[in-house]
């Protein structure tokens, strides 16, 4: 099982792909996407800084454009209240789970759903956006800086189909240093309770663990935790999300 510290790394090196913007150092890295959604654009850690004097900085990286601030295990103790205190308002508490891959619970599709790889990134970023809440004005946007990718690492995007073509679960796969990292795992809601979101998630796994892969993470919304829980995944930290 890679540590924590691989997996807070993966996930900062995941959305620093999307940066347009100043990267910052160490202590205080922020992405800037320009997309219109709180999530592609942040503040990934603070380390040694006062709070009053990163939110200053966060603020005038990002200016413009919704954004959060992640506030994990590789963070300053007490960044979260400290940025509280400061205006700053919580808006989410997203637990960080992991699995051994080996010991992940296979599940298979649902009878008419076919997952596979797609670059197709003009169908693809519309289905995610949807079930993601990017809206319609920001796809464009998000389709280029897609396009435009730069991580340190690779990345997978499996779509899952029906027999009309039509894509009803999402997924992308971020691989780096033997780790896969999960990220707009989606299943579109008219689609919902049949199993898509677990199928995909386990069909990415499987991939990830063909191309090297030893341990899958995540970070879960409410909505997602018990399908993760069924999988194998088990909380090993937490995010707290603020706006600013």
């Amino acid at each position: 099982m890679e540590s924590l510290d691989t997996v807070l790394a993966a996930h900062r090196a995941y959305l620093l792909g999307w940066n347009i913007g100043v990267a910052g150092d160490p202590d205080l890295p922020t992405y800037r996407s320009d997309v219109p959604h709180a999530t592609l654009n942040g503040v990934l850690r603070v380390a040694g800084r006062a709070p009053q004097d990163a939110l200053a900085e966060a603020r005038q990286r990002l200016h413009g454009v919704p954004r959060v601030w992640w506030v994990g295990p590789d963070s300053d103790p007490g960044t979260a209240d400290g940025l509280a205190e400061l205006g700053a308002a919580e808006v989410a508490r997203l637990p960080i789970m992991t699995v051994a891959i080996g010991e992940a619970a296979a599940v298979p599709a649902p009878a008419g759903l076919d997952i596979t790889e797609t670059t197709d990134l003009d169908t693809f970023v519309p289905a995610y956006a949807r079930v993601s809440g990017i809206p319609a004005e920001g796809v464009a946007a998000t389709i280029e800086r897609e396009k435009a990718f730069a991580g340190d690492g690779t990345v997978i995007r499996l779509a899952g189909r029906l027999d009309d073509g039509g894509i009803v679960g999402t997924t992308v796969a971020w691989l780096r240093q033997g780790l896969v990292t999960l990220y707009f795992v989606g299943t579109q809601p008219e689609q919902r309770r049949r199993g898509i979101g677990a199928a995909m998630t386990s069909a990415a796994l499987r991939l990830a663990a063909e191309r090297g892969a030893r341990t899958a993470a995540l970070t879960s919304s409410p909505i997602g935790e018990s399908v993760y829980r069924n999988l194998g995944f088990r909380p090993v930290g937490e995010f707290r999300l603020l706006t600013f």
